[in-house]
């Protein structure tokens, strides 16, 4: 493996800076006439976005700096460090939302769930690398895989997190699939899961109450169908061009936390269908130059540890927006480098960071 370094993508690095500065300015669109309410500080959540850019941005220099394979060393640290964050947080963790994700320090918090998803990606890149002739059978390679992500989906599962945890499986498994595990093992497995995610729902009332309001929000509008509704009459009346930067109705208490999961809705209301377009491009360029460095890797730890980091990225883009537009079911996912959030934010640059490094070394 060649170990001369060359320049980092600077697509990459523009097209992250981008999406990151659209987000900021629309965190304060949309956070604005809250944070004044609540805190008197119309800034209040720019302010703290604006903390964790800062201290993200820092994180990606420095991790396009570090040669990659170092994570390999560290990764098995990295696992069991997730999972003790996990069970820390099941015993002392606060609520919210209905959800106990956050460890909380003073007035800030952390989600162990998001530092698991990048925990399990270097860790199932290590295993996966060192043993990929074993990965075409059944017992001695899927099996034991699939066992990684797991064990952290089933203490988030504990939360509960549906949303995080689909987002740390779906990672998993196309990783997996591109280490060369045979489709009918998955075809077979995939049956399994499919029952069992299916039991996941039925097991709590309020996510089969998501269902039925994902199917019909109409028939509970002013409860489990309030988001849908309230997040599609801000995409609706923003049409091609958008009210406007800053002219948002629907932040004006209609849509529950719209700087957050809902930033989508905003980001169409105010800049319409071309602004809305103009950031899934935006995405799709990412996703494809983190692919390209994916492919291009040097060696398989590479391969797996970029595809990790640009699938996260991808699972979580096409989730949350399929949410604000209707297609999925609610559930707790932030839209990366947009939403408002610390320790997704921040994970996410320094995940960006990684894949940077990879591109130095890409053949």
């Amino acid at each position: 493996m060649s170990k001369v370094r060359s320049a980092p993508d600077y697509v990459i690095i523009f097209v992250t800076l981008l999406l990151l500065g659209i987000g900021i300015v629309m965190v304060y669109s949309a956070s604005a006439v809250f944070a004044h309410h609540k805190f008197e500080d119309a800034y209040f959540f720019t302010k703290r976005q604006l903390i964790f850019a800062v201290l993200g941005v820092a994180s990606m220099y420095l991790m396009m700096n570090i040669d990659y394979w170092v994570w390999k060393r560290w990764a098995k640290v990295g696992f069991i460090g997730s999972i003790g964050l996990l069970i820390l947080v099941l015993i002392i963790g606060k609520e919210v939302n209905g959800s106990k994700s956050w460890l909380g320090f003073g007035s800030f918090g952390i989600q162990p769930g998001e530092f698991a998803k990048f925990g399990v990606a270097a860790f199932l890149s290590m295993w996966l690398s060192d043993n990929q002739k074993k990965i075409g059978s059944f017992t001695k390679g899927l099996v034991p895989a699939l066992a990684i992500p797991a064990v952290c989906f089933a203490l988030i599962m504990l939360q509960p997190d549906l949303g995080t945890g689909t987002v740390l499986m779906g990672t998993a498994v196309l990783m997996i699939f591109a280490a060369g595990a045979r489709v009918s093992h998955f075809v077979a497995l995939g049956m399994v899961g499919v029952a069992g995610f299916v039991g996941l729902i039925l097991s709590a009332p309020y996510r089969m109450a998501r269902i039925t309001a994902f199917i019909d929000p109409w028939e509970d509008p002013l409860g489990k169908g309030y988001q849908i509704i309230q997040s599609l009459y801000a995409i609706g009346p923003g049409g091609l061009l958008g009210l406007g930067l800053g002219e948002s109705r629907q932040k004006f208490s209609y849509l529950p936390e719209p700087y957050n999961d809902f930033i989508f809705s905003i980001v169409a209301e105010e800049l319409g269908f071309i602004g809305g377009t103009l950031v899934l491009l935006l995405f799709l360029l990412l996703l494809w130059r983190g692919m390209r460095v994916a492919i291009t890797a040097p060696d398989l730890f590479g391969n797996l540890l970029a595809l990790g980091i640009i699938g996260m990225i991808g699972i979580q883009v096409t989730i949350n927006v399929g949410v604000v537009t209707g297609m999925f079911p609610v559930t707790g996912i932030t839209l990366p480098f947009l939403s408002y959030g610390g320790s997704s934010l921040t994970l996410m640059l320094t995940g960006v960071g990684i894949l940077l490094n990879i591109s130095r070394f890409a053949r």
